[in-house]
């Protein structure tokens, strides 16, 4: 996790007043354990504190079982900055707590232990998303009704659910669906609802959504910017950018916003790069690459860790014929990406792209996009990586029908893809104009796998 990052998203989340007593409480918790990582256990015990009064206030006569985690919390910080007859006093309310209100057995944990490990999980790390899943879904199955665990076990599904055949096959809808029954005046569901309905072209609800997420809370900063991602995917990139600019007037250090904004002008640019004659154009198209790069460097500054921001700055870094500042972004990001083993796909289609389009060198392109590829065939990036190196293997071929290599190139990609016959093909024209052992193995490999 970024901490810095995180920390700065918890205080706006403070600072805007943004979800309920309940959420605040929760908001204050993290706050306390990134003040105590990063050396400030006097700040941590504050905000530990300040969670506790606010889960008394929301709670009201029933707080008591909803303490159960303000005080493990506590008892935890306590015994680690060395009080520990605090540390026992918690230690006693928690025994007094789990007689008064006792699970099926020693190995099930209480709904709001489960619901708050989920949305920690949920908040710290995209790599914890499974694991939230999996609370969320433990807190439901003792507390069905409950308006948090519903909204959460929503939020984790739409985060982790790939794009299905059908509408009617994404449990993340469904769960959208009853966690908006359950609370209607969410506003961060409904855009979250409209934004998965957009995927399977449910248009028209999905608008009639984000329209009414958008009047309840014009001034939500969650909610803006996720329908400024809505407007720019349905086209709409001058609204988008309106309403991203607002928003990041209330919380100026989001990076998810500058991030948002990069895309919005990037739209832009393409849309004018292929409106038809470049004449009169090239001083407006410098203007948006400027402004995406502006919002990138926000965005990466802001929050270091964002791998996906730093490879997309890198790339237009080159296309604004900055080759050496482009190349030592690239090598860093690459660090970055092999440290945290994140996001090497998207930074190896980036720089295939920089190599193929900037600086004109195909066979550092082809290396990446082979590498990329072999990391993950299915992903968005990935079939990207496929669709480049078919594109420069068919145009190789075109000029030349003996070009060994792309035509191995081809073969590669049709194995990848699954299409083994046709990669038998490729690769037997591989072995013919250009015979190698990799070009061998490979053929051998599909065909024995073809007689299985």
């Amino acid at each position: 996790m970024d901490i810095d990052n995180l920390q700065t998203r918890l205080k706006d989340q403070i600072e805007l007043g943004l979800g309920k007593e309940a959420g605040v409480a929760r908001t204050f918790s993290n706050l306390a354990y990134i003040k105590y990582l990063k050396g400030y256990p006097e700040e941590a015990m504050a905000n530990l504190l300040k969670a506790e009064e606010l889960t008394r206030e929301y709670h009201g006569e029933d707080c008591e079982k909803h303490l159960i985690v303000p005080y493990g919390d506590l008892s935890w910080l306590h015994y680690h900055v060395g009080d520990y007859i605090k540390c026992q006093s918690y230690l006693e309310k928690l025994e007094e707590m789990k007689e008064k209100f006792p699970t099926s057995s020693t190995s099930v944990l209480h709904p709001e232990v489960y619901g708050e490990k989920g949305w920690t999980f949920l908040k710290f790390s995209y790599k914890y998303y499974d694991k939230a899943l999996e609370c969320f879904k433990k807190a439901l199955e003792l507390e069905f009704e409950e308006r948090e665990w519903n909204a959460g076990y929503a939020i984790a599904l739409y985060r982790t659910e790939k794009e299905l055949s059908s509408v009617n096959d994404s449990p993340a809808i469904k769960q959208l669906r009853r966690a908006i029954e359950i609370n209607p005046q969410d506003a961060v569901l409904m855009v979250l609802l409209g934004l998965k309905l957009a995927v399977y072209k449910i248009f028209g609800e999905a608008e009639e959504l984000v329209e009414k997420a958008l009047d309840m809370s014009p001034d939500c900063p969650h909610v803006t910017r996720y329908v400024g991602k809505f407007l720019r995917q349905q086209g709409h990139v001058d609204k988008s950018i309106a309403l991203l600019h607002r928003a990041l007037k209330r919380t100026s250090q989001s990076a998810i916003i500058h991030h948002q904004l990069a895309l919005c002008y990037k739209r832009k640019k393409i849309s004018v790069c292929k409106s038809g004659s470049f004449h009169g154009k090239g001083a407006e198209i410098q203007q948006l690459l400027r402004k995406c790069i502006q919002h990138l460097e926000m965005a990466t500054s802001l929050k270091p860790s964002f791998i996906y921001a730093m490879a997309e700055l890198a790339l237009l870094y080159g296309e604004d014929k900055d080759i050496t500042k482009a190349e030592e972004l690239f090598k860093k990001t690459f660090e970055k990406a092999l440290a945290k083993n994140d996001s090497l796909q998207v930074v190896n289609f980036n720089y295939g792209q920089f190599q193929q389009y900037h600086n004109k060198c195909e066979p550092l392109a082809i290396k990446h996009y082979t590498e990329g590829l072999e990391l993950q065939k299915d992903t968005a990036d990935g079939k990207s990586c496929a669709q480049k190196l078919k594109m420069i293997a068919e145009r190789r071929i075109s000029q030349d029908p003996m070009d060994g290599e792309a035509c191995g190139i081809l073969g590669f990609v049709y194995r990848m893809q699954g299409k083994k016959e046709q990669a038998v093909q490729w690769y037997d024209k591989a072995v013919v104009h250009d015979c190698n052992d990799k070009y061998l193995s490979a053929l051998c490999e599909l065909r024995l796998s073809l007689q299985q």
